[in-house]
């Protein structure tokens, strides 16, 4: 029997597919929203008499097979029918889900339409970092209630795992309590809960396996959804609880699936700044016999093997036949330890950008403070940096170049260089990026690397390792021909987005930069001028990165093909002024080529590295790493082979453009011994 008008558009409102259903009205506006203009029928009604179409609501979704459980205790509620709705939910229900479903019963009809709404929409019209874990953390006796549906999953599969309850596989929670506990962890992962790391830990290690020797699990869904929340509100301990499970679980596709999760969970913990430093350093030593394997971080995580004072070249043969799983186990730890440093670095670089200093102080004695630069607060307003976290008991924060006169930034080039000083992430070298008159002009938006055509893929790649977020671009059902990545910065308080769009298969072109403030009411797209310089020049380096690296211009293979407009966009890009991060790739240049073999065959111009070799001299963009051969300027395509400048020290490389330069450098000052005849019959005048 359908629905009357009214009840149907109760059901719309309730389930946010109504047109003006973005967030649930407030009781005075009820009728409004349930109305239409002019129709004074409709809106003489108020909450007292929707009791009709509710209990008409009420019925109508008690009868549908999959309906949603709290749009019914909303019409529940309006109806009067609590009682009744609880006790034919609570037939369906599993414990904890009918727990949750009491706690809402004691809420009225508004807290329960919110808690709906925010349930379907996780967002809720927040960053992702807090949206429903942040509103479900303010909801009365909800952070209670989350505690003890945890303590009960614990207690169910804890008796699962001593047989006092049978096993069954994938039944040890409902459907209805895999959401449930979900949010319950969500809200302790979001307050970062000190009861919660030994709590998760044993869940998810008993959700993983079953207690007899069978490939099972108990609840791969909770696993899952656990590994969900991880990702929304990551902390180091819940990562490697997660982790632990990995590694005890039989099923085959369960590791699969978490590794797909590691990859996304490890740079959002990056963007955690509260609870990223408490990263385990990773240091490891251990003894096996006379011989010791050592983990060390004093620059890339390295695994290695001494004897006495020798370091030695490979694993002990005794050590590999009488420790073989040892030996397995530590390869696999320094790899963890080698992620673990790269998020720990992404968090120093996010502190950039935050509002408020980080909690540096927790790094004290940490390998990687060693290799930064770090300004103190002597005396209020004036800041001294120096290498090290040395000075206890001031305020610290990152040495950053926007904030250095012109003469500091060289000198403290000078000292990585001088030292081969490897720091784990760009720093002395970090590009500037301040705002240009052309950006004031268009007040609200840069388009200063619009108009690119870059790799999709690579760009997509690049969006998840940078911690930007977006939709997927392609020409299919529920692809999208434009969109918008965005990157929050400022612990949140400010969104930067570029836009894109589909240009090709497997194409896309980068659009305008735009940044937006939060405040109360939601995003407010804000003047480029009122952008704090940081958040402004970090945001605007991650396009910078984007482009240069994903951009055709790199692609040698569209010199000479693909529609003519690429190849004008091509040749042009390839050889244009340079972006930021070319400067910076040139200033390295300049302190790397005097001590390089080459040195007299090298010159360096505005835009290139001139080399001059037997045959030809060479001009290699210092943006592109494209190549063009004097006296006509012809182009040479050389694709990139292995650096034989190998174990030069390089004061940086994060995007393997300088290395790229150097190598093409060294193979064509010796241009009469290259062989290749791809690359030889390019050479001839």
């Amino acid at each position: 029997m359908p629905l009357s008008p009214l009840a149907e558009r109760l059901l719309k409102l309730l389930n946010g597919s109504a047109p003006d259903a973005t967030h649930w009205p407030a009781a005075s506006q009820l009728t409004t929203a349930l109305g239409r203009p002019g129709d004074s029928a409709v809106v003489d009604h108020t909450w007292r008499n929707m009791v009709v179409p509710a209990r008409e609501l009420v019925g109508h979704l008690l009868r549908e097979t999959h309906h949603r459980p709290f749009a019914l205790l909303v019409a529940a509620g309006m109806a009067d029918m609590d009682a009744e709705v609880r006790a034919q939910l609570a037939e369906t229900l599993g414990p904890i889900a009918v727990s949750e479903m009491d706690l809402l019963l004691g809420c009225d009809v508004e807290l329960r339409a919110l808690f709906a709404e925010a349930v379907r929409d996780p967002q809720f019209g927040t960053p992702r970092r807090a949206g429903l874990a942040e509103w479900l953390h303010g909801l009365p006796g909800y952070p209670a209630f989350a505690r003890t549906a945890l303590d009960q999953a614990d207690a169910r599969v804890a008796a699962i795992h001593s047989g006092e309850i049978p096993y069954q596989a994938e039944k040890a929670f409902d459907d209805r309590e895999k959401e449930t506990l979900g949010r319950a962890v969500r809200l302790a992962l979001f307050s970062d809960e000190s009861w919660l790391p030994s709590l998760l830990d044993r869940l998810l290690r008993g959700v993983a396996v079953a207690p007899t020797t069978a490939k099972t699990l108990p609840s791969q869904g909770l696993l899952f959804e656990i590994g969900r929340a991880v990702e929304d509100h990551p902390t180091p301990e819940a990562i490697s609880s997660l982790r632990a499970a990995r590694q005890i679980t039989r099923h085959a596709g369960v590791p699969k699936q978490l590794d797909r999760m590691f990859k996304r969970i490890e740079p959002a913990l990056a963007e955690r700044l509260e609870v990223a430093f408490r990263l385990p350093d990773g240091r490891v030593r251990q003894a096996f016999g006379e011989h010791t394997a050592v983990i060390s971080i004093d620059g890339e995580a390295e695994l290695s093997w001494w004897h006495g004072d020798k370091k030695l070249k490979s694993v002990p043969a005794a050590v590999k036949r009488e420790h073989p799983d040892e030996v397995k186990r530590l390869r696999e730890q320094v790899k963890l330890v080698q992620q673990q440093q790269a998020t720990l670095a992404r968090a120093l670089e996010a502190g950039y950008a935050a509002e408020t200093a980080p909690p540096y102080r927790r790094l004290e004695g940490h390998p990687i403070t060693q290799r930064l630069i770090w300004e103190f607060e002597i005396t209020p307003g004036v800041w001294r940096s120096e290498l090290g976290l040395t000075r206890p008991d001031v305020p610290v924060r990152l040495w950053h170049p926007a904030r250095a006169a012109v003469e500091e930034v060289r000198a403290w080039r000078d000292v990585v260089e001088g030292k081969e000083l490897r720091q784990p992430f760009k720093q002395a070298f970090r590009e500037v990026y301040l705002l240009t008159p052309a950006e004031e002009e268009t007040h609200d938006h840069s388009n200063r690397f619009a108009g690119h055509v870059v790799h999709y893929r690579r760009l997509r790649a690049l969006f998840k390792s940078r911690g930007w977020t977006s939709n997927f671009l392609g020409p299919w059902d529920g692809g999208f021909d434009g969109g918008d990545a965005r990157r929050l910065l400022a612990g949140g308080q400010w969104r930067a987005t570029l836009e894109h769009s589909l240009y090709d298969e497997g194409y896309a072109l980068t659009e305008r930069v735009h940044f937006h403030r939060l405040v109360e009411s939601g995003w407010h797209q804000a003047p480029l001028t009122e952008v704090p310089a940081l958040v402004f020049s970090e945001a605007m380096r991650d396009v910078d990165l984007f482009v240069g690296v994903c951009s055709i211009t790199s692609d040698p293979q569209w010199a000479d093909s693909g529609p003519d407009e690429l190849q004008t966009y091509w040749h042009t890009g390839s050889f244009a002024p340079l972006a930021p991060s070319a400067e910076v790739r040139r200033d390295a240049l300049s302190r790397l080529l005097p001590r390089l073999a080459i040195a007299d065959r090298c010159t360096l111009t505005d835009r290139f590295l001139v080399v001059r070799g037997d045959l030809r001299t060479y001009k290699i963009h210092l943006g592109s790493a494209n190549i063009l051969m004097e006296p006509n300027d012809a182009y040479l395509c050389i694709v990139a082979g292995r650096d034989p400048q190998a174990g030069l020290f390089l004061p940086f490389e994060e995007d393997g453009r300088l290395a790229l330069i150097l190598s093409k450098a060294f193979l064509l000052a010796a241009d009469t011994a290259i062989t290749d005849p791809s690359i030889t019959r390019q050479l001839q005048p």
